[in-house]
């Protein structure tokens, strides 16, 4: 099992600011990204939820679930049984594709390649705030 931390104020608001996420939006949220949730196990408590399952999506399609339920705003933690090997970079004030990328990979010009790390959550390049967590590729 692998626990990872997430900004609870940041993140894509499912819940119209005051409701409760339940597992069925989450799911919902993967669903709509584009992900095969047949087998996904998704469960809330608190501020925690628990991904489950997943065998029938591929090492990159398992963490960007990873991803796409943590960057949810009311989430602070997210663990699974999802195996990744990736490294993730939290978005702080000021940050730039630009400049993770010169901070990760050792050049800014490479900052397409996290974008297409992060596909489909991120929709265009300049589009990230602070608290979002991002794939590195490798």
């Amino acid at each position: 099992m692998g626990l990872w931390n997430f900004v609870k104020g940041a993140g894509k608001s499912l819940f119209g600011g005051n409701d409760e996420a339940t597992p069925e939006a989450l799911t919902t949220e993967v669903a709509e990204l584009g992900f095969d949730t047949s087998d996904l196990d998704i469960k809330i408590d608190g501020e925690k939820v628990t991904v489950a399952g997943g065998a029938n999506l591929t090492a990159e399609e398992r963490e960007k679930v990873i991803l796409a339920v943590g960057n949810v705003e009311g989430v602070a933690e997210v663990e699974s049984d999802l195996e990744t090997a990736t490294v993730f970079h939290t978005v702080e004030k000021g940050d730039t594709l630009w400049a993770v990328s010169k901070k990760a990979l050792g050049s800014g010009s490479r900052y397409m390649e996290i974008f297409e790390a992060n596909k489909p959550m991120l929709s265009d390049p300049d589009k990230i705030y602070p608290g979002q967590v991002l794939r590195i590729p490798t």
